[in-house]
């Protein structure tokens, strides 16, 4: 857990938490001080300079060039300081936040021009300049108010020892300890103050952290990984929804569809074949059965019971049985039960690109496959056919795509004039 929700816990006191906090503020010290003295005397000549301004003096000569050394000093070599300093504080925030920080780093050649000439480019790398900054800025002024405050608690819980080894007498303020009764109150003020320290210790790494994640991550990298989250959980959604319209459907609908085409042939028996009504009863009672046809095709498209219950493989083998022309379909050994939304995926792609071998490829035969290359699962429809197809015109080709790369794979597609057409689907099965 990161230590903001942490600190929100009313057993925060009692967790690792605080400890964690107090190691990564410790940890920081060895970084932030050279860090601190590098940045602090380069600042110098700007602190002389405002100094001499506020006295109405102008700035020397001297001073002026001691300012533009120290710039172009910070902007020539900051980058070489910033980019190592931020792979270390990356690796460190993870004493008080778990999720992982990416490199916001593009890789590039091991040439030192061009790496140089990459790092003095990117924005990140600037990021990380303004970050040493803040490690050596802020930072220092931070931990000396906070270790003022310690001192002053420490002091106060330690004051009543203090006041009974018979000294002359303690000034906090305008208050004057002389005794232990008067040394007492102190005492107690510092034992409640204690864990508000100890509050202020987390809030500190928490902040800390939070500027660290802000300046040295990977704001695109995070910016696509959570669209790619948001778009599986839209993909997941769909797919529940999907199997809730199945089950209404072969639950309530084809049952009672089923009622309705059972009276409407026992009422078929009971009408004469002379009388007005038989003829319309039995167009009735044919139009009832090929809903019901209709019906069970519809719910076998949404999600085919041998899909849930015997897996891939012997639903894309009773798909192919169901098409209008020839489908061989192969099944390498050692492919894996991947999930329902992967196997899911898997069958439509089959089911679509199947569909359009027959409606738009003029095909004789087609040749179904199915294998595992490493972490992917590996679906291929090839046909016979002319050839030409265009995700373009309308054959279902794009959505077809977009269902893939939903589920975090892709689709390849190659169709010259005059065939044959290869629709291949990877699909990441170890996710």
């Amino acid at each position: 857990m990161s230590t903001f929700p942490a600190l929100l816990n009313r057993r925060y006191l009692v967790t690792a938490q605080p400890w964690r906090a107090l190691l990564y503020l410790a940890t920081t010290l060895p970084i932030a001080g050279p860090v601190a003295f590098v940045t602090w005397t380069l600042a110098l000549p700007y602190a002389a300079t405002l100094g001499w301004l506020s006295e109405g003096r102008a700035p020397t000569r001297t001073l002026l060039v001691l300012m533009v050394v120290a710039l172009v000093g910070w902007v020539a070599c900051g980058p070489l300081l910033a980019v190592p300093l931020a792979a270390v504080e990356r690796a460190r925030l993870a004493l008080v936040d778990p999720r992982p920080l990416p490199s916001p780093h593009q890789p590039v050649p091991q040439d030192p021009i061009a790496w140089l000439r990459t790092r003095y480019t990117e924005t990140a790398t600037w990021r990380e300049v303004t970050y040493a900054l803040f490690l050596g800025l802020v930072v220092p002024a931070a931990y000396a108010i906070f270790a003022f405050l310690a001192v002053l608690d420490v002091a106060f819980v330690l004051s009543p020892f203090y006041a009974s080894g018979g000294s002359a007498g303690w000034t906090f303020g305008v208050f004057t300890v002389d005794s232990v009764a008067e040394a007492v109150p102190f005492a107690l003020l510092g034992m409640v103050l204690a864990p508000l320290l100890v509050y202020a210790l987390g809030l500190m790494a928490a902040g800390q952290a939070a500027v660290t994640r802000a300046l040295l991550g990977d704001r695109t990298g995070v910016q696509l990984r959570e669209v790619a989250r948001s778009r599986a959980r839209l993909a997941d959604a769909f797919d529940l929804e999907r199997r809730r319209i199945e089950r209404d459907l072969h639950d309530g609908a084809q049952h009672r569809l089923t009622s309705l085409t059972l009276h409407l042939g026992m009422a078929k028996l009971d009408v004469p074949a002379d009388s007005p009504a038989a003829e319309p009863l039995g167009r009735a009672h044919e139009q009832a059965k090929e809903l019901m046809v209709v019906m069970r095709d519809l719910i076998h498209g949404i999600r085919p019971q041998q899909l849930t219950d015997l897996g891939l493989p012997a639903a894309l083998r009773e798909l192919a049985g169901r098409s209008p022309i020839p489908v061989a379909v192969t099944v390498t050994d050692g492919v894996p039960r991947p999930s329902e939304q992967l196997e899911g995926t898997a069958y439509f792609a089959a089911s679509e690109a199947l569909a359009n071998v027959v409606k738009h490829a003029g095909a004789t035969r087609a040749d179904l496959l199915l294998t595992r290359a490493g972490d992917v699962l590996v679906l291929e429809v090839r046909d016979d056919g002319h050839g030409g197809a265009d995700p373009a015109g309308g054959t279902g080709l794009t959505g077809l795509a977009d269902r893939v790369a939903a589920a975090g794979g892709r689709l390849l597609l190659s169709s010259p004039p005059g065939g044959p057409t290869l629709v291949r689907v990877e699909l990441p099965s170890a996710a």
